[in-house]
């Protein structure tokens, strides 16, 4: 097995956890915060996909799936256009807000399939390109296609567990 499979069926189960997160839930249910300072499962999505997007966007030379598929407009946030998530306050993760799970599953899909077309275009040898020189040592394409992945199912387990405590409530 290639490293890019490994990869593609990584990304491929993180696409299942998103749908499997958010199907079902309405607009109450994905903007709920358990606390006043804690993620709701529209923000933990939409971040992870920002995440993905930016990072791969960035690693591959492709423009972001969030300006140029136009879903900054669809999603009409009152952020930045390239704003990540990364660093929100609480009072920017409430800005956060949709309504209705399509609008998140639809973006993670955009960048879903982005990122696939990206991945099943890659050698062994593209896995060792530098790509990120901010860090000692610098991010190989490996190192950052892991990063993203990481980063990924720490936010998606979180908000299924976002989901499992409001259904028990």
């Amino acid at each position: 097995m290639h490293a890019k499979d490994i990869l593609i069926d990584a990304y491929n189960r993180i696409q299942e956890e998103v749908h499997a997160t958010v199907e079902g839930l309405d607009p109450d249910g994905l903007n709920a915060r358990p606390e006043s300072d804690a993620n709701s499962i529209a923000w933990l999505v939409w971040h992870l996909t920002r995440i993905q997007d930016d990072h791969v966007a960035d690693a591959s030379g492709l423009d972001q799936v969030w300006l140029s598929q136009g879903w900054e407009k669809r999603f009409g946030l009152d952020l930045p256009a390239r704003d990540t998530g990364y660093g929100h306050t609480a009072a920017q993760v409430a800005k956060v807000r949709v309504d209705s799970g399509d609008l998140l599953t639809g973006y993670y899909d955009a960048v879903h399939e982005q990122t696939l077309g990206y991945l099943r275009g890659l050698t062994a040898k593209d896995y060792e390109r530098i790509v990120d020189e901010g860090w000692d040592p610098p991010v190989s394409l490996g190192v950052r296609l892991v990063s993203v992945l990481s980063d990924d199912l720490e936010h998606i387990g979180q908000a299924a567990y976002v989901r499992g405590l409001l259904q028990s409530a």
